[in-house]
């Protein structure tokens, strides 16, 4: 997907009257713009289903996709280490019932591997406009707080700054046998986000969040992109 689509796609979604995206929309707009997210394909009917497994390999992760569920752990939507093709179509028998009447399908998605987990993402504040938001990650996210912010757009030193900011920033470093994190395309990532928030004035908020550490490598496992 170009940048251009990617503004199609978001003025589609509006014109819908939704504010927000699917988890498999948003990351196309995220890889319009370069930022690493896991490889993964949309299925709408279980017929559709092996194939995918077998283009993304096992194990798997699930997830039930639709615009309108954005909380999907909650809702009991998601399945990890799915690991053959029996329990993938059992996960996805149970992914669409947990469903109910939400229209949308199944994300088969690439698992991504990493104990380090990060939060990014991108706000408007009334005063500064598009802000870019960098922090420890996971489930206990909204208990450390641990997040730094700065003003779009970004150079690589702000981004840099921002990852030195946060109180658990020797997560980054070469810690308990994990190597040291590539904070360029950390970096990168950062600076990206930013960007989106000044080319489409109508997102309102982005939250990637895990965005895990594979081995050096930053990937956004989870996405969510709100709507102005």
């Amino acid at each position: 997907m170009t940048k251009a689509q990617a503004k199609k796609l978001i003025t589609q979604a509006k014109r819908e009257g939704r504010t927000t995206l699917s988890e498999y929309e948003a990351k196309l707009v995220l890889a319009a713009y370069k930022i690493p997210v896991t490889q993964e394909i949309l299925v709408e009917k279980k017929k559709e289903l092996p194939g995918a497994a077998r283009t993304i390999g096992y194990p798997l992760v699930m997830k039930g996709c639709a615009a309108e569920i954005a909380h999907k752990t909650e809702k009991n939507l998601v399945r990890v280490d799915v690991r053959n093709k029996e329990e993938a179509l059992q996960a996805f028998e149970e992914i669409k019932t947990a469903m109910g009447d939400a229209q949308g399908g199944v994300l088969v998605q690439q698992m991504v591997s990493g104990r380090r987990e990060l939060v990014m993402g991108l706000t408007r504040d009334p005063q500064f406009g598009a802000c870019v938001m960098f922090g420890l990650g996971g489930i206990f996210t909204e208990i450390l707080k641990d997040i730094s912010f700065r003003k779009a757009p970004l150079e690589e030193r702000d981004a840099l700054e921002m990852m030195g900011d946060i109180k658990g920033h020797k997560i980054l470093g070469a810690v308990r046998g994990m190597p040291a994190a590539d904070t360029k395309a950390l970096a990168k990532m950062l600076i990206h986000i930013g960007q989106i928030g000044l080319d489409l004035e109508a997102v309102a908020e982005i939250d990637l969040n895990p965005v895990i550490l594979s081995g050096a490598k930053p990937v956004a496992v989870d996405a969510l992109i709100v709507l102005r």
